[in-house]
């Protein structure tokens, strides 16, 4: 367990391990503030030994950003002032600690607050591909999103953040853009790979330019979406180094690269997963996730809301591909949720006296 429990730097952050608290929606923050038990749920898990907390997703100050029920925010003065709180609590405990900025685009359902009757903003109406369910963004769309993901980075740097992150992936708003289902806009933000990713790289430009700049960027994608699985934007390596060279350009500093289950490969020819090819291709580090220390992935299929429980799996695969330098950081979702000293134990020697992943387990936060 070495090279996972060693020390990490990239710009302004360093990090005591390579460990990673992997973003998780709670819906535990009414009215969209994060509460005493937010600022507890995330300081046990600094005190467990996480070197990297990511939070669950934080909605940015646009209107139709959030599509769940008491998801926090990080825009207005209260949201900001009870994540400072968060940053502190986690900071005290040895901990560091990014938001993932997040607006969730078509997926949005009319009537969450705040934004109330607002329908989902998406590249062409669709949050499924063929389905023109809500507003299709204009150019004026465009720049407010783009504004309000850089106030959300400037704000969170200055709350003491050590890091962003950018939720680029699962089919949100982001990846609308980039898969071709639900982008079916003919300008310039839609057709080839490098109209379709140039909103992101838009808002990690604004970013940059309102961030110091040895602030890390992460930058989360995936090849599957919640709407579907079997999704995938590249499909031979060549492909997915062509959509992130246009990322790095923009500014971004780390891959924080979603799957499902990290010990698959991602493309034939390769055991390499998806972390592994986007540190080959584009030399910069990468954060692999993807039931870590768990014997199941969360959902069977896309859609489905039937919660799955896991039993704890060897971290062997694990710790040879980040031996082999494959990747940099290691995402661990549920089994922090499960366990919270998860990293102190894992450090320890300890991997017995972990517990299983029980999904009544979301039910509550501390």
């Amino acid at each position: 367990m070495t090279n996972l429990f060693s020390p990490y730097s990239l710009g302004s952050m360093t990090l005591a391990n390579r460990v990673v608290m992997a973003p998780m929606t709670r819906n535990m923050s009414p009215g969209n503030i994060p509460s005493a038990d937010v600022v507890e749920y995330y300081r046990q898990r600094a005190a467990g030994g996480v070197g990297l907390i990511i939070t669950e997703g934080t909605c940015v100050g646009h209107k139709a950003a959030s599509g769940y029920p008491n998801v926090p925010f990080i825009a207005g003065e209260e949201p900001l002032a009870a994540w400072k709180k968060v940053v502190d609590a986690v900071h005290a405990e040895g901990g560091k600690i990014a938001p993932q900025l997040w607006h969730v685009g078509g997926i949005r359902r009319p009537g969450v607050m705040p934004g109330g009757d607002e329908p989902g903003h998406s590249p062409s109406g669709m949050a499924f591909p063929g389905k023109v369910t809500g507003h299709i963004m204009t150019q004026n769309d465009i720049d407010e999103v783009t504004d309000a993901f850089a106030q959300a980075a400037a704000d969170a740097e200055q709350a003491g953040f050590d890091a962003i992150e950018l939720h680029g992936a699962h089919g949100y708003l982001l990846d609308q853009f980039f898969w071709e289902g639900t982008n079916t806009r003919t300008d310039q933000y839609g057709g080839s790979v490098e109209n379709r990713v140039r909103f992101a790289c838009g808002i990690v430009r604004a970013i940059r330019a309102k961030v110091s700049a040895d602030f890390p960027i992460i930058f989360r994608f995936s090849q599957w979406k919640q709407q579907d699985y079997t999704a995938r934007l590249a499909e031979t390596p060549e492909a997915l180094g062509e959509f992130l060279a246009y990322l790095v350009d923009a500014g971004v500093d780390i891959f924080h690269c979603s799957q499902r289950r990290f010990w698959e490969a991602e493309f034939e020819g390769s055991d390499l997963n998806l972390a592994g090819w986007a540190k080959k291709l584009t030399g910069k580090d990468a954060i692999t996730v993807g039931s870590v220390s768990l014997n199941a992935d969360f959902l069977p299929e896309a859609g489905d809301m039937a919660f799955k429980d896991a039993e704890i799996s060897s971290l062997d695969n694990l710790v040879e591909r980040l031996a082999d330098d494959q990747f940099d950081l290691v995402a661990v979702g549920r089994a922090l949720i499960a366990n919270p000293d998860w990293s102190n134990k894992v450090k320890n020697d300890q991997l017995s006296s972990l517990t299983p992943f029980d999904k009544s387990m979301l039910m509550k936060l501390v």
